[in-house]
């Protein structure tokens, strides 16, 4: 990890300079900026794509290069296409009724609600739900389910108007938008004051921890401002009168956490042992120093040559290479390798949302998943990797012709069709 010498960002939490590099991964385009084919004719935006790591608290960031209206007001990324998300979203809502006794007096309330995914599962039980959505073509697809949603970016001036209209949260919730927010002190304020004052709130994001371990710099993207471990979001939540009450590690997105908070003076939720559990595992790992964050740039490297030496071999050997799901940290990764058509040729996906168009930067042509059949290709590589098993199980097709799956991260792997279960086990 080096030391910058010129112009010096601060950080966003707690407004220490940030003088370090986590890692470095150039210049790129918005990861789900997808092209239509006539946009070749202009030229692409592409941004510096860097992330710092704050000597004080520890929070892992890039720079706030792009403004969050021009990355989420028309949102490629609808939750409903993946039936293992939706899956998890419905097992989360049995357990916060059976835990927190929600009955139909209570209100459900999420931050970046997409497309109704999650509170679909609670207005079916008879509870009230309310979303706010800052991306108004994905909030349309809420509304038309039935699920009252609000167009806006949440923060306190939002909470303050909800709560003048006397809306507030006995749950409130926040699946993988904690990352997404550029002004987080004024996210999580208001988390505060849209927050019953016995309420509880949950968030889910991509464990900090996990992310190192595992190599995932692909989850390194221009709309993920920021990158949690237990130590900081702990710090970030105290500020603004916010206690940790538990915590689980879950297996989504490669390796999540979620948060239980409540109010600081609230007397309803004592702290449960999980808390130091991770708070022990973060301090064995060195997360509390500069020492955890080291030489994950040349880990990142690694990845890299390892892909390319993958798809170089293919090429020699005459053997076709397409891809499986247009997701945002596939673009990071194809970007950050200098990938493109001639080493992938397809890359399909089952949102026709973005059928038709082009990878940012990369410029694969994006296509619906008959074209596996139709085109034979002999290893595809799983981009979202954290829906590896989903994904083979859809495409083990591919082994009637000798096909084979491929992930990158941390490492190369070739996976046969016929074995993809057990190895994706």
């Amino acid at each position: 990890m080096r030391s910058e010498a010129h112009a010096q960002p601060s950080c966003r939490f707690c407004g220490a300079p940030l003088t370090r590099t986590f890692v470095d991964l150039g210049v790129m385009p918005l990861a789900n900026s997808y092209l239509d084919p006539a946009a070749l004719e202009r030229p692409e935006p592409a941004y510096p794509l860097h992330a710092r790591v704050c000597g004080v608290c520890r929070l892992v960031q890039v720079d706030d290069v792009v403004p969050a209206e021009e990355i989420f007001g028309d949102y490629a990324y609808f939750s409903s296409y993946s039936a293992s998300w939706v899956a998890h979203a419905g097992r989360y809502a049995a357990m916060m009724q059976k835990r927190f006794d929600l009955t139909k007096r209570s209100r459900v309330i999420e931050v970046a609600s997409n497309d109704g995914y999650l509170l679909k599962h609670f207005r079916d039980a008879g509870i009230g739900v309310l979303g706010v959505e800052p991306a108004a073509n994905v909030a349309a697809a809420a509304q038309a389910e039935g699920i009252e949603t609000r167009v806006a970016f949440f923060g306190r001036e939002t909470a303050r108007m909800l709560r003048a209209e006397g809306i507030g949260a006995d749950v409130l919730v926040g699946n993988n938008v904690l990352a997404h927010v550029p002004k987080l002190n004024d996210f999580v304020a208001g988390l505060a004051i849209a927050l019953k004052p016995e309420g509880v709130l949950t968030m889910e994001f991509p464990h900090l921890l996990r992310l190192i371990e595992e190599v995932q710099f692909d989850t390194i993207y221009h709309e993920h401002f920021s990158y949690f471990s237990l130590l900081t979001v702990e710090q970030v939540f105290a500020r603004h009168r916010l206690r940790l009450f538990d915590v689980e590690s879950l297996p989504t997105h490669g390796g999540s956490l979620r948060i239980f908070a409540c109010h600081a003076d609230g007397r309803r939720h004592e702290p449960g042992p999980a808390l130091e559990r991770l708070r022990a595992e973060e301090r064995r790992a060195r997360l509390d120093t500069e020492v955890g964050y080291e030489g994950f740039a040349e880990r990142v490297a690694e990845v890299r040559d390892g892909l390319l030496a993958f798809l170089s071999e293919q090429r020699a050997a005459g053997r076709r290479v397409a891809a499986y799901g247009a997701a945002a940290k596939g673009n990071t990764l194809l970007n950050y390798c200098g990938i493109g058509p001639d080493d992938i040729g397809f890359v399909v996906d089952v949102s026709p949302y973005k059928q038709g168009r082009l990878l940012p930067g990369s410029y694969i042509p994006i296509v619906a998943a008959d074209a596996l059949r139709r085109e034979r290709p002999d290893y595809i590589l799983i981009l979202p990797w954290n829906l590896k098993r989903e994904i083979m199980e859809q495409t083990a097709f591919i082994g009637d012709w000798g096909g084979r799956f491929v992930v990158a991260i941390p490492r190369i792997e070739i996976m046969p069709a016929q074995s993809a279960l057990q190895a994706a086990g």
